[in-house]
C-alpha cells in the first residue's frame, strides 16, 4: 500500500456551462500560487485555473492491506494528527478492498457509484479498488457523466460556495470567509479537483472529519471519503485521471 506511512471562482462564466454551473451547490475552492494549497473562491473572481489536457492515468497495481487495525491506524501527515477510525463503527463493507470489477474504463479511472456509494479506482486483470464514501442528497449530487481530475491538493483549503451559505446561513455563513486547511476543515487531508471540459465543476473528492458520514447522502454534494482512505487514492491518481460518476 503506498500511502502514509508507507506513503495521501466564483461561478465561472461561460455561456456554454453557466447553466449547469450555477446549478451547482458543492463545495469549492480555487488554486492559489501553491500547488497544494487552494485559495478559497471569494469576491471579486480570480482568473479562470487553465485547463487541463486529460491523459491516461498511469497506476502501478498495488496490494490493499488486508489488516484493517494498520490501514485504518492513527497517523501523521505533514505535521497533522490523523486519529484512528475505531473498527467497530466501521462496517465491514466499507473498508477499503480489492474486488472484481468487469468495465471498459481502462485502469487509472476512477468511477463513482452514487447509488451503492462507493468509488472503484479500476486496476488491470479485472480488478479495482474499491473505496466507501458519502455523496450529497439527490438535488446536490453531481447528475452524472465524466470529468478529469484537473489537480490534487494536501490538507485543502475550503470556503462554502454562495448557494451553500444562502441556503443554511447559520451553518456556513461563520465559515465565509475560508476555513485553512487542517483536521477541522471539512475538505479533510486531500482533494481531487473534479474538471469538465476545461471548466471546475465545483466538485471535488475530498475527505472528512466526520467518518460516520460515509455511506450515507450528508454531504454538501461532493464525494466524501475516510482521511485515510482519500490519502491513498491521492497517492495513486495522477492529474488527468478520468472520473466517471453514476
Amino acid at each position: 500500500m503506498s500511502v502514509l506511512p508507507p506513503p495521501y471562482a466564483p461561478l465561472l462564466k461561460s455561456a456554454l456551462f453557466a447553466g449547469f454551473a450555477l446549478a451547482l451547490s458543492a463545495c469549492t475552492t480555487v488554486q492559489n500560487s501553491v500547488p497544494v494549497i487552494n485559495t478559497t473562491v471569494t469576491e471579486p473572481a480570480p482568473a479562470p485555473e487553465p485547463a487541463v489536457k486529460a491523459e491516461p492515468a498511469i497506476v502501478e497495481t498495488a496490494a490493499v492491506d488486508g489488516d484493517a487495525a494498520y490501514m485504518y491506524r492513527a497517523m501523521t501527515d505533514q505535521n497533522f494528527q490523523i486519529p484512528a477510525i475505531d473498527l467497530n463503527k466501521l462496517k465491514p463493507q466499507h473498508r477499503r478492498t480489492v474486488v472484481d470489477y468487469k468495465t471498459n474504463e481502462k485502469p487509472g479511472t476512477i468511477v463513482v457509484d452514487q447509488p451503492s456509494r462507493y468509488l472503484y479506482l479500476v486496476q488491470p486483470e479485472g480488478k479495482a479498488i474499491r473505496y466507501a464514501v458519502g455523496v450529497g442528497p439527490v438535488a446536490r449530487a453531481f447528475n452524472g457523466g465524466d470529468a478529469i481530475i484537473a489537480r490534487k491538493a494536501a490538507w485543502p483549503r475550503w470556503t462554502p460556495t454562495p448557494s451553500m451559505i444562502k441556503r443554511n446561513p447559520q451553518q456556513y455563513g461563520r465559515y465565509k470567509d475560508g476555513v485553512d486547511g487542517g483536521p477541522s476543515n471539512p475538505m479533510g487531508a486531500r482533494a481531487l479537483y473534479m474538471h469538465k471540459d476545461g471548466i471546475d465543476t465545483y466538485y471535488r473528492v475530498h475527505g472528512t472529519n466526520n467518518p460516520s458520514s460515509i455511506g450515507r447522502g450528508v454531504s454538501a454534494g461532493c464525494i466524501r471519503m475516510i482521511n485515510q482512505d482519500v490519502i491513498d487514492l491521492h497517492s495513486r491518481v495522477k492529474p488527468g485521471a478520468r472520473i466517471v460518476v453514476k
